[in-house]
């Protein structure tokens, strides 16, 4: 299943890659999700290329019931991003992958930052799969406006933490 989704962010993309890889505002996120931040790692100087690495325990109570009896009452979810340095226009992109532990589900794709000066078009491409027989279509199919979801609010967040 592909996953297509697009937002503008009000502010520049330095900012916005350095809030990304802010470990305080990892654990806001997660903690909007009603999760918890499991391990959060910068490999790398967010001045040039870097890999951030964030495990996130979430429950699961918004899975479709007939995926959660698969993963019981939560699921840890690792996403892992290897962001390139910024061009010479402040863009950036990253190759992504998002795995759920004890679920054959993942997520690969690409994710760019578009400077527009004070702005910022952050997007996502990627792929949603699963590799169980039968019903793993449907278990992407469930997960992908999940996905779309949180890229809107972690976009949304950005800004909101962005503005204080």
């Amino acid at each position: 299943m592909a996953l297509n989704a697009s937002t503008q962010i009000a502010h520049r993309a330095d900012q916005v890659i350095a809030t990304l890889a802010d470990r305080g505002f990892a654990e806001h996120l997660t903690s909007l999700a009603k999760g918890s931040l499991s391990s959060f790692t910068v490999d790398g100087d967010t001045a040039g290329a870097f890999t951030l690495t964030t495990v996130r325990a979430l429950p699961t109570d918004r899975v479709p019931d007939f995926a959660r009896k698969f993963v019981g009452a939560s699921i840890d979810v690792t996403q892992v991003e290897q962001w390139s340095a910024p061009d010479a226009a402040g863009n950036r992109s990253a190759t992504v992958k998002i795995t759920v532990a004890g679920v054959p589900v993942t997520v690969s794709g690409t994710e760019s930052l578009k400077a527009a000066g004070e702005s910022t078009n952050f997007a996502i491409d990627a792929k949603v799969s699963s590799s169980i027989p039968f019903i793993g279509g449907k278990i992407a199919s469930a997960a992908e406006p999940y996905l779309g979801k949180a890229l809107n609010m972690q976009a949304a967040q950005v800004n909101e933490w962005l503005s204080k």
